[in-house]
């Protein structure tokens, strides 16, 4: 006699959790305690929250409702009660082994047997091997398949290696198991499902039991669905299962047999979106054709003719030729709409003014589905202008959450030895002294950023200190103030500096040192919160379970150990977010249904996402072992589509280019598109995305010019700024009146102005103190670059001794010529202002006049610089010295020079000299250099010092190649649009 089963399907046009429940309601709810009493069996825990929300809504007032259990629930024991798992069983089910325990004991194994992984790839690895493994438990595969496979002759090199590495562990891994006394979670799993289909087989229970919306294709699960589809009040509801396909193409989908001639299996169609349904209902042992459709329709269900536009979009390649002669109703897709815009931001405000839309009507309900979670948060984020809080349900990861970024970023600094870029930003993290300290602990660390700009100081906490109280280099006295502040931030640092300064440390030690130095720096605050909880229990978890893993890690690998963690633990946010709006994760959104949902991220490599590739099994192992296939997921991705497009109203969107380079449309968006002749657009939104922050009229900024009186102008102005009053007054006046210094970099490298800064005190020193020996110049420079950093120094190392070398040479060739003075400061009064400056070496000539000799260790000013007015800072340092400014020089200067350390034919090293006595190349006689940088200094200084002219920027912009005001000055609004 045959057994007629309760099977159905809900098409996609139908809302399946709303029909599913007042389907039920409809047959069970007659007797309230009849519904109660009934169990629904759904894939997953968000499953169950829609599935209950749909209850609610269906019963219109109070409701019992029947026991849910998610068979996906990693406790599903403990969530299904006692029918799963009955005490009365003579042979209790072992526990499984905790998710954490499993991955650290995988991590063990694999670094035991490569010694070339470190701990923290190991970790990565093993939680690839773990999902390898779950899939072969949960498809039945036993690891000893793997010995019948004939392709591994054939396998390059690289699979060989990850192949024979994963048959070690398969060998040992059961021994581990044996030792705790625990199974897989994937195997109990499969053993609980096979005990209640056996108990219920045995006896059928008195209650209704309906299994819906699961999909999964597992053996054991499909042996359940079997034995509930059998039961006299059971039922099984699928979603979306096609009844209409033509009998030849749902033959196309597959499985095949193993060819008896060839040996070889017909590859399926695992892309299809109606694949995995037929693997699981052909595991169950059933038709197609004895499924029915759930003859139940509620308020939010599409048109019909929405499911055969559905299908005939998703049918295979081969037979796409067909949609020509497909009649009109079977391509249509009135009430789906198309959003194509340029880039992910407009993608994103279009789809936040179609959910701002949707509120406008009372009741009416809208969610955004999408794989993209950076689109999600530009979503939420625009919510937010109008007032709108939304919830993304797929959650965030930890590592990007506050708890999580800062124990990153602890960890990240102590193994950086607290470089100051890893430092500071360990330091500024908004939970480091929150609440009434907060302001105090801020302004003690930007005295140390202050301190610690430009190159990186000494590695360590003591290599900070020491940078700190060094007299010498750039603003000391920044330094020294940071010093107090730096005590009592090195105090709470110290512990863990000890514990990450070993070559290698057990993990639990490093983490219990992490745990405790993050509590010294935020208190009890860093663990409050759902995020707090979430970074508490990882850290707990892994202080545990870290003696079943690698007995030692090294220091530098905890962070990245860390972060592999924390990217897979999801934190989603409490509900509190708008009721009639959600955003949504495919899998979170299977079952659900809004009168309004939005499709985004259509694009290749993000709806469908681009296939994980197993690092352990050949993509041929897999099939010849009958795991899924990799791209069994673009079938998943395009059952989740279909089921979207059910929806009453459908707005898909996709932008044309990403971050970095233009996208390719999804397949699915160019098969809906090829199908209908063209998706009906939502220009509307694409207008309305683009208007949003466009100002009606466009109002450039004037060329800054301010004028402040006279009276306040400077009254004092070094050789060196004398250039920038002329050719930009502006960033004289920023930087002079203003008192605007640009900052140096944190962790910089050393930039032209430290080396040559570098250089000049080597050379000062070398004048001071060694009387220009010409064996002791080297020896300095050598040592100035003991304190550089490696990568520099081996860089900079060479040609600066070959051009110091030089410079050597250079003072021998020349013995008629004496080094007066070097690095030395003066003044004069002139023209109404104070003239300063300091040289870097003067020389007394053998006709007792003098020469200027500045050191530059790059190119010296062109002579077409000179001739224009600029660049005179020579002339204007000998007009200091004519006019005894300088203590103990007279003299008139005939002699104007630039030693250069840089390159020229070939060699390293060469003066050059503004002036000639010939003036060849156009260059001036020496005696005239100091008149002509008199008379323009005096014509500068009475325009803007004395006198009452505008600081305009940028004036001459050809001499004024420098930018530190630039963004000060709004430049690049008014340049090259400002009236001649």
């Amino acid at each position: 006699m045959t057994t007629r089963l309760n099977i159905f399907t809900i098409p996609p046009h139908r809302a399946f959790a709303d029909a599913l429940a007042q389907g039920l309601i409809r047959r069970h709810g007659g007797d309230p305690l009849r519904l109660a009493r009934g169990v629904v069996l759904v894939p997953t825990n968000r499953a169950k929250r829609t599935i209950t929300d749909a209850f609610v809504r269906a019963s219109g007032g109070g409701l019992l409702l029947p026991r849910m259990v998610a068979i996906g629930d990693p406790e599903l024991d403990e969530a299904a009660g006692p029918f799963l798992d009955p005490a009365d069983d003579d042979a209790p089910i072992p526990p499984a082994v905790d998710p954490l325990q499993r991955r650290m004991i995988l991590a063990r194994l694999i670094e035991t047997h490569d010694r070339s992984v470190d701990v923290a790839e190991a970790v990565r690895l093993a939680g690839d091997l773990g999902r390898t493994l779950d899939q072969m438990l949960v498809e039945e595969i036993a690891p000893s398949a793997l010995r019948d496979v004939v392709l591994l002759d054939h396998l390059t090199v690289h699979w060989q290696r990850a192949l024979d590495l994963f048959e070690i562990i398969l060998e040992k891994w059961p021994q581990e198991l044996e030792k705790l006394g625990r199974i897989d979670l994937a195997e109990r799993r499969n053993l609980l499902l096979d005990r209640v289909a056996a108990r219920w087989r045995a006896e059928p229970p008195e209650r209704f039991v309906c299994a819906a919306g699961i999909t999964t294709s597992a053996p054991a699960i499909a042996r359940l669905l079997r034995v509930v589809a059998e039961l006299p009040q059971g039922q099984v509801v699928l979603p979306g299962l096609d009844l209409a396909m033509a009998d030849e193409e749902w033959a196309m989908l597959g499985p095949f047999p193993v060819d008896p001639a060839s040996g070889r299996r017909r590859r399926s169609l695992d892309t299809h979106p109606q694949f995995h349904l037929k693997l699981l209902i052909d595991r169950m042992g059933v038709q197609r054709g004895e499924f029915e459709n759930w003859r139940v329709a509620t308020e939010l269900d599409a048109p019909p003719a929405r499911s055969k536009a559905i299908a005939s979009a998703m049918m295979p390649a081969e037979r796409t030729t067909l949609w020509s002669d497909l009649p009109a109703g079977e391509r249509r897709l009135a009430g789906v709409r198309a959003l194509e815009v340029a880039t992910p931001a407009e993608e994103a405000q279009g789809i936040a003014l179609a959910l701002r839309q949707a509120l406008e009507e009372p009741g009416r309900t809208a969610a955004l589905v999408t794989p993209d979670r950076a689109l999600a948060k530009r979503v939420a984020a625009h919510c937010s202008r109008w007032g709108i809080a939304i919830d993304d349900s797929a959650g965030a990861a930890l590592s990007i959450l506050p708890p999580g970024t800062l124990l990153l970023a602890l960890a990240e600094a102590a193994a950086q030895g607290f470089a100051p870029m890893a430092l500071l930003a360990l330091l500024k993290h908004p939970l480091v002294r929150a609440g009434d300290e907060r302001i105090g602990w801020l302004e003690q660390v930007r005295v140390l950023d202050l301190a610690l700009r430009g190159p990186r100081p000494p590695a360590g906490l003591a290599g900070v200190a020491a940078h700190l109280v060094d007299p010498e280099g750039y603003d000391a006295r920044t330094r020294a103030r940071a010093i107090g502040p730096w005590a009592e931030i090195a105090a709470l640092l110290e512990p863990i500096e000890a514990a990450f300064a070993a070559e290698t440390v057990p993990p639990a030690t490093l983490l219990a040192q992490l745990r405790e130095a993050a509590e010294r720096l935020c208190g009890e605050r860093i663990w409050a919160g759902v995020d707090g909880r979430a970074a508490a229990a990882l850290l707990d978890d892994l202080e545990r379970e870290a003696v079943h893993g690698p007995a030692l890690i090294a220091a530098a690998s905890l962070p990245a150990l860390l972060r592999t963690l924390m990217d897979e633990v999801a934190v989603r946010p409490p509900q509190g977010g708008h009721p009639r709006l959600a955003i949504l994760g495919v899998i979170e959104a299977r079952l659900h249904a809004a009168d309004l949902l939005v499709l985004g991220g259509l694009n290749e490599g993000v709806w469908p996402g681009l296939p994980a590739p197993d690092p352990w099994l050949a993509p041929r192992i897999r099939s010849e072992l009958g795991l899924p296939g990799l791209e069994r997921r673009i079938g998943l991705a395009a059952h989740d589509l279909a089921q979207g497009l059910g929806a009453r109203e459908v707005l898909l969107t996709r932008a044309k280019r990403d971050a970095g380079a233009p996208t390719i449309a999804s397949r699915f968006w160019l098969r809906l598109e090829a199908l209908s002749g063209g998706l009906e657009r939502a220009t509307e939104l694409e207008a309305w995305a683009r208007a949003i922050d466009v100002p009606g009229v466009h109002e450039p900024v004037t060329r800054p010019e301010p004028c402040p009186p006279v009276a306040i102008r400077p009254r004092s102005i070094p050789v060196t700024d004398v250039d920038r009053l002329k050719a930009d007054p502006y960033a004289f006046y920023a930087k002079r009146m203003l008192r605007l210094r640009p900052l140096d970099p944190v962790d910089a490298d050393p930039s032209a102005a430290w080396r040559g800064t570098a250089v000049h005190d080597a050379l000062e020193q070398w004048a001071r103190h060694d009387g220009c020996d010409p064996d002791a110049l080297e020896p300095r420079v050598l040592e100035m670059l003991r304190a550089a950093h490696p990568m520099m120094r081996a860089l900079w190392q060479p040609r600066l001794i070959e051009a110091v070398r030089w410079i050597v040479r250079e003072t021998a060739a020349h013995p008629a010529r004496r080094i007066l003075a070097v690095e030395q400061e003066g003044g004069i009064d002139i023209a109404g202002v104070r003239l300063t400056g300091k040289f870097d070496r003067i020389d007394a000539m053998g006709d007792g006049t003098i020469g200027i000799v500045d050191y530059k260790t790059g190119q010296p000013p062109s002579t077409k610089a000179v001739r224009a007015g600029y660049s005179l800072q020579l002339g204007l340092l000998g007009l200091i010295a004519e006019r005894g400014g300088f203590a103990g020089i007279s003299g008139r200067a005939s002699c104007f020079e630039y030693w250069s350390l840089a390159r020229k034919n070939g060699e390293f090293g060469y003066v050059a000299t503004p002036v000639d006595p010939a003036e060849k190349y156009g260059r001036m006689k020496p005696e005239e250099f100091v008149p002509t940088a008199l008379d323009n200094f005096t014509k500068t200084v009475g325009e803007f010092l004395t006198g009452r002219a505008p600081f305009t920027a940028k004036l001459k912009p050809e001499y004024a190649p420098y930018s530190d005001y630039d963004q000060l000055m709004r430049r690049d609004e008014w340049y090259g649009r400002e009236r001649r």
